[in-house]
């Protein structure tokens, strides 16, 4: 991973690039990603992990994997299927629980609560070097990186060295989003392509909040990181959150993580500041 940052806690644009990468190429089956961390990154240290219903009633279908070297150690976390609106529309579950930090989504934290304990011993058994821990994910992936970034937080107080997502949903309500900037904003980067409606979803309306610091991909690929560009976003996508049911593939098409990849990869030597 060429001029990857293992050391920084601040934004940095070649850590997005290769986090992006990290969250894209989790859609691809476990050996396409073994090869891809292992060749291609020279990151020896490799596991996928994926929730079997060993213990409890229902698969959750949460999977991710974890790459290591002796550096760093990289948790990314599976999306939605994008083509396939009813994968999006059942991430929606809206019922918002206790969780860390505040009340989250209960259907997220089921899905890293699936993981939970594996992925913590996997992390143990790589980081045997004091690595560096970073964490990302697309859509649903992304949900499930904010949520288990607030359970090493607030259960186990681990280090994290940052935490970018893309197209992600609202995860908590108000409360947890306060708590969670309170003791991670400045490692946390969120990005959000164009009018990916994902990312209006659940609605605030629902006492849902965003957290973390907010990215924004314009119909050029030029990044912003003003507020600014927030509202231009919501004026954009206001008329169509009103009716979300109804939302065709045109209408999320933003969502695709390859146009996420294409953002980063224009932007990879912008250096933006916090």
């Amino acid at each position: 991973m060429l001029n990857f940052n293992s050391q920084t806690t601040r934004y940095s644009p070649w850590n997005a690039y290769y986090l992006g990468q990290a969250a894209s190429i989790v859609y691809e089956e476990s050996s396409v990603i073994q090869k891809t961390t292992k060749v291609k990154w020279q990151m020896p240290k490799y596991k996928f992990i994926q929730d079997l219903n060993k213990d409890d009633n229902e698969i959750t279908g949460t999977e991710c994997f974890v790459a290591g070297d002796e550096k760093k150690i990289i948790v990314s976390f599976r999306g939605t299927q994008v083509d396939q609106k009813e994968d999006v529309l059942t991430d929606i579950n809206l019922k918002l629980i206790d969780g860390p930090l505040g009340e989250v989504h209960r259907g997220f934290l089921r899905g890293v609560d699936s993981v939970w304990e594996e992925l913590l011993e996997t992390i143990k058994e790589f980081q045997d070097q004091g690595q560096s821990l970073w964490f990302t994910g697309h859509s649903l992936g992304a949900a499930l990186a904010n949520i288990t970034v607030a359970k090493l937080i607030d259960d186990l107080d681990k280090p994290v060295y940052g935490l970018y997502t893309f197209g992600q949903p609202r995860v908590g309500n108000r409360t947890f989003a306060r708590n969670f900037n309170i003791e991670f904003k400045s490692r946390y980067f969120r990005f959000v392509n164009n009018n990916d409606v994902v990312t209006r979803i659940p609605l605030r309306s629902m006492s849902y909040s965003h957290a973390g610091n907010f990215l924004y991909f314009d119909t050029d690929k030029v990044l912003h990181s003003d507020l600014h560009w927030w509202y231009v976003f919501v004026d954009n996508i206001g008329g169509v959150m009103e009716d979300f049911g109804k939302i065709g593939l045109d209408n999320i098409k933003d969502h695709d993580m390859s146009d996420y990849i294409a953002g980063l990869e224009k932007n990879k030597t912008l250096q933006l500041h916090f």
